[in-house]
């Protein structure tokens, strides 16, 4: 698991999910920050090097040595790496969970993804390099790539949003979409196709992510969610981010990974990360169907103080 930080619900869930394929499973935390709280809990860490210092040579040796079979990434900058690096790794034994470059690559750029939908006709919040391109618009203004809840500014006047702009790297412009804003849950099979999804209200966002969060169902929005998903070309977990509105989703973007909640869809059945792994423990067996299961739940993510028995200190 890369970039582990202190994600340590998606830790304990991609344990559980590894052991029910293997009881000896063991997971590996990977990061940069030698003290990540995650190398607490892991099974092992790997503190690594920034990923653009790894050559692909060292890292399929280093992965050897440490009988690394499955790598999770976790965060959007080290997507386009993984995915560019997925051939050379799994024909060493060693697979990625990521969607293909071209796929990943469209994602992360908010601006090629609106076009990309608009061409399409599909339910994309419009996007430009210019503010005058919404006329009397209220505008979000935000950074092309990485992202988009940093730095970013909402509800603004084009001239407003114009001097917002210029404290970003590479601004984009959107019209302000109003209606309540989702996140969408899925996982797409290795072929592409959406195998399951859950729709959950985002109640309380921090730092673009959320704190609390409530599924629910809508059958009109998950048609509207899997139709779009089904588009992309992706695999494994992904979330999608959208507004509600009379019309049904305006679609902000999609992260091609799980995501910050994702661990509330878990919940109700979208198996996620056991499913990405039974596709490289059974190759071309089906996955096992995905079970929705009844009523509803609300995640509320808070600290947790961990005490850790250690004899050396």
């Amino acid at each position: 698991m890369t970039s582990a930080g202190s994600k340590i619900p998606l830790l304990r869930a991609l344990r559980d999910a590894a052991r029910r394929i293997d009881p000896d499973a063991t997971i590996v935390a990977g990061d940069s920050d030698p003290d990540a709280a995650s190398r607490y809990l892991a099974d092992s860490f790997w503190r690594m090097p920034q990923l653009e210092a790894l050559d692909l040579e060292t890292l399929v040796t280093e992965c050897a040595r440490r009988d690394v079979r499955t790598i999770l990434p976790t965060r959007d900058g080290e997507l386009a790496l993984w995915a560019g690096a997925r051939p050379a790794l799994e024909a060493a034994g060693i697979s990625v969970i990521v969607s293909r470059p071209d796929s990943v690559a469209l994602c992360l750029d908010k601006l090629a993804f609106a076009e990309w939908g608009e061409a399409a006709a599909l339910p994309v919040i419009p996007a430009a390099r210019k503010p005058e391109n919404f006329a009397d618009a209220s505008l979000v203004v935000k950074e092309r790539f990485g992202a988009g809840s940093r730095s970013i500014g909402i509800g603004l006047s084009p001239a407003d949003a114009r001097r917002h702009a210029t404290g970003l790297a590479d601004p984009l412009f959107q019209p302000l979409v109003g209606g309540v804003e989702i996140s969408i849950d899925a996982w797409l099979t290795s072929a592409g196709a959406v195998h399951g999804l859950v729709l959950r209200r985002r109640d309380r966002v921090v730092n673009g992510e959320s704190q609390t969060t409530t599924t629910f169902r809508d059958a009109r929005l998950e048609a509207q969610a899997a139709d779009f998903l089904g588009r992309l070309d992706l695999s494994g977990p992904v979330v999608m981010q959208a507004i509600v509105t009379e019309a049904g989703i305006a679609v902000i973007e999609v992260n091609a990974r799980f995501g910050g909640a994702s661990t509330a869809s878990l919940s109700v059945g979208l198996d996620m990360l056991y499913w990405s792994l039974f596709e490289r423990a059974r190759p071309g067996a089906p996955p096992p169907a995905f079970d929705r299961r009844l009523g509803e739940i609300r995640q509320v993510r808070v600290a947790e103080d961990i005490v850790i028995r250690d004899p050396d200190l």
